[in-house]
């Protein structure tokens, strides 16, 4: 494990593999870490392939250090951006975002642009603070928002999650589909079904933004949002590693 400095006194945490190029890069999910299932099985298989192998901390998630409270869209998009450059130099990226990570993945290929080889997004949760929760915020939920700065919803994945006032400003500068994307990169999106915290229609509508000419959509009827099952890791893994194979063509 190693880490760097973006802004002063806040370490960010990450762990660099080093093998063939393109440097495959996860990019975790809101209030999630590197050292999630779909991390570590990413992480295992590319370094028994000595495929290059990039895992990370948003400041305020995992090891990192800085409070979460602290961060929004932008702020965890350039501590990735600078965990990148450190880590990887030049070297060509492929990018795996998981959720508020696919959103991330999108504004860094903007950001990279030739560097990204392509992107692999699961369940990506672009725009989910305009798209997802500001509209799901009672009068009440917006009065405290407005005095207090943060409200605490309920999750299903463990402690009630905070939505600060500045996330959901942050996330307006932000925002990828109010127009087209300019992405060129192959890029493959993995969706469930039946996932309940992210629409599979809003990777539809991403779908229609990309200006890639090579994206390709695959939904999973059953599938949730995590998409963690066996059989869901097992796509993962495929998907990542066709998409490195064309890469190298």
């Amino acid at each position: 494990m190693a880490e760097t400095y973006r802004t002063k006194n806040v370490a960010l945490a990450y762990a660099f593999y080093p093998g063939l190029s393109p440097v495959v890069v996860f990019l975790p999910g809101f209030a999630s870490d590197m050292g999630g299932t779909k991390a570590i099985l990413l992480r295992d298989s590319c370094v028994a392939a000595g495929q290059a192998m990039l895992l990370l901390d948003y400041a305020g998630h995992g090891q990192s250090g800085g409070d979460f409270l602290d961060g929004g869209i932008g702020d965890w998009t350039a501590d990735a951006a600078h965990i990148i450059e450190t880590a990887c130099g030049t070297e060509q990226l492929l990018l795996v975002g998981s959720s508020m990570g696919g959103w991330i993945a999108q504004l860094l290929g903007l950001r990279f642009g030739a560097r990204v080889a392509g992107m692999v997004l699961i369940a990506p949760a672009q725009d989910f603070t305009e798209e997802l929760i500001r509209p799901s915020l009672s009068a009440a939920q917006r009065e405290i928002l407005a005095r207090e700065g943060v409200i605490r919803q309920h999750s299903d994945y463990g402690d009630p999650t905070p939505i600060t006032r500045k996330l959901l400003e942050d996330g307006a500068n932000h925002l990828l589909l109010t127009g087209p994307i300019a992405i060129a990169c192959p890029v493959r999106i993995l969706h469930g079904m039946a996932d309940p915290d992210v629409p599979w229609a809003l990777s539809l509508r991403l779908t229609e933004c990309l200006q890639s000419r090579d994206v390709r959509l695959i939904f999973i009827k059953d599938g949730d949002h995590r998409l963690s099952r066996p059989q869901d890791l097992a796509l993962l893994r495929e998907t990542v590693f066709a998409l490195l194979g064309e890469d190298r063509g």
